[in-house]
């Protein structure tokens, strides 16, 4: 197998078990056997190996002496990380963006929140996931710089959305807060923009950390708070 294969297999093995684990299909603790995996993308050990490396860095899976690679759990300061830089640099990101989104744009993101809606209303956890990257990534790809767009795109990967909320009470919460980052951008004020995206991102993170965690969590954007 040529470099230019191994590395196309490596990618679609990262891609599948990426899937698996965020819509569900994969629980959290779950062992992965390098052969069955292989088995399920039709690739040998190597890729896999290279794989499973790419997704520990991501903090998807986890691997112990004598445990072998499991499903990773989830780690309340790694997710507290992950939620101050996410916050950080998605709120300037879609401040950037705003004003280099023209009208007719905007009509795309709104074609966006309808599909995410729409796989809302059916339960489909998996589309809904993909549903919310994509209009989220259609500010973020617009923001004017590449390299932070990429950055983002990392942190995003390593958020475990698969934990997300998804009772009827939060997706109508977030229906309003995808509605309100809209109307911010429609009116081309960057500072509303980011600021009912930072809403929405902490919203989120305080329901999957008290869920995770089993007890309330103070936002980490608070000095005071450890």
């Amino acid at each position: 197998m040529d470099l230019e294969s191994a590395s196309t297999k490596r990618d679609m093995v990262v891609l599948g078990l990426r899937r698996k684990i965020l819509g569900r299909e994969l629980e959290r603790g779950e062992r992965l056997r390098q052969d069955q995996v292989a088995e399920w993308f039709n690739a040998s050990i190597t890729p896999v190996r290279e794989a499973l490396r790419i997704l520990e860095a991501e903090g998807l899976v986890s691997s112990e002496a004598h445990r072998g690679v499991r499903v990773a759990g989830v780690d309340v300061d790694r997710l507290k990380s992950l939620f101050v830089t996410r916050k950080l640099t998605e709120t300037f990101a879609i401040a950037r963006a705003t004003t280099r989104i023209s009208r007719h744009e905007l009509r795309q993101a709104e074609r966006l929140l309808e599909a995410l809606d729409s796989a809302s209303d059916k339960g489909d956890a998996m589309g809904r996931n993909s549903r919310n990257e994509e209009f989220h990534f259609f500010f973020y790809d617009r923001c004017g710089l590449p390299a932070l767009r990429d950055d983002i795109a990392t942190r995003w990967r390593a958020f475990p959305w698969d934990l997300t909320l998804d009772s009827s009470d939060r997706l109508n919460e977030v229906h309003s807060e995808h509605q309100a980052i809209v109307d911010a951008v429609r009116r081309v004020d960057p500072d509303a923009a980011a600021g009912h995206l930072g809403e929405h991102i902490t919203n989120g993170f305080l329901r999957l950390a008290e869920s995770t965690s089993g007890e309330p969590i103070a936002d980490p954007f608070d000095f005071d708070a450890d």
